[in-house]
């Protein structure tokens, strides 16, 4: 490991030992107070959260999007405070910290036996939500989880997802595809981050007026496998509850190639995902570039950044 990895893996390994054992209002106001300082040094992650802002906002002035990146980057903070503290919370702690609206869109489709995958964008606390699934459901999911440098980073969040009753594969081997559609067709369930994809196998759609890609693994599972297919957005309001939405499933459409149907439905996703985005800008924790045009140059063969 490099010295910046092996800082960044203590980092991570200090949160998760140490806020956990903050009162839950000191380790609240640590995060407003790392926001706020991050916030105020303008950095790349501070820069690109209000470009992406300008988006989703057309209509902000540079002072409302400054307001914007300020209550997102205090969003974010409030997501890792959260992480590093849900390993110590009660289930009764984790089943009450979290509403769902049109829950019954997911625990209709389990009891049906069909298999359904929860596709989400990276708004509010998605580990929280899943958390929530295996406490207040008592039903296991499947992820995915990009491989992280250094190893022992990765190997970390592994394990605290695991410890919150989740089954976690690797992005990379090309094996995940294959895992996640025999766990639907046995019935079970999929959980899936799923609003970037700067990959070449990326699905391209329109999302806030331009073009963006998203991971076409969402449809492909529900084309194979015949899963329901649920959008589902999450935010923050002033309690401590964090809220959600399942949305309506994403149907397969009857006829067109694979291609096509996989681009029909990724787009109905990006459709929901930017309905909740649009309502709640600040807790979209989008601090990378999405949009096509964003992305920088790159040689052919080169991957995008």
């Amino acid at each position: 490991m490099s010295a910046r990895e092996r800082l960044t893996d203590a980092l991570y390994g200090a949160g998760w030992a140490g806020v956990k054992k903050l009162p839950e209002p000191v380790a609240a106001r640590l995060g407003r107070s790392v926001a706020d300082a991050a916030w105020k040094r303008r950095g790349k992650g501070v820069l690109r959260l209000e470009s992406n802002y300008a988006r989703v906002v057309p209509d902000a002035g540079p002072e409302r999007l400054r307001e914007l990146s300020r209550a997102g980057m205090r969003s974010y903070l409030r997501y890792w405070m959260e992480s590093f503290r849900l390993p110590a919370w009660s289930p009764e702690r984790i089943s009450g910290g979290f509403e769902a609206k049109d829950i019954h869109h997911l625990t209709e489709g389990l009891a049906a036996g069909k298999g359904v995958v929860l596709a989400l964008p990276h708004l509010a606390n998605w580990d929280l939500a899943g958390a929530w699934v295996t406490t207040e459901l008592r039903t296991p999911f499947t992820t995915v989880a990009e491989r992280l440098k250094p190893e022992t980073l990765y190997d970390r969040f592994v394990a605290y997802r695991e410890g919150l009753g989740m089954e976690v594969l690797p992005h990379s081997g090309g094996s995940a595809f294959g895992t996640l559609a025999r766990r639907l067709r046995d019935g079970g369930l999929v959980c899936l981050v799923a609003d970037r994809d700067l990959s070449a196998s990326g699905v391209e759609v329109s999302f806030f007026g331009a073009t963006a890609r998203m991971p076409a693994g969402p449809a492909l599972l529900a084309q194979q496998t015949g899963c329901l297919l649920l959008p589902v957005t999450l935010w923050y309001d002033d309690s401590p509850v964090m809220r959600g939405q399942v949305h309506p499933p994403v149907e397969v459409p009857e006829s067109g190639t694979r291609a096509e149907k996989t681009s029909v439905m990724t787009q109905a996703l990006a459709d929901a995902f930017a309905s909740g985005i649009a309502d709640h800008p600040e807790d979209w924790h989008m601090l990378q570039r999405l949009w096509v045009e964003d992305l920088e140059p790159r040689a052919p063969g080169e991957e995008r950044t």
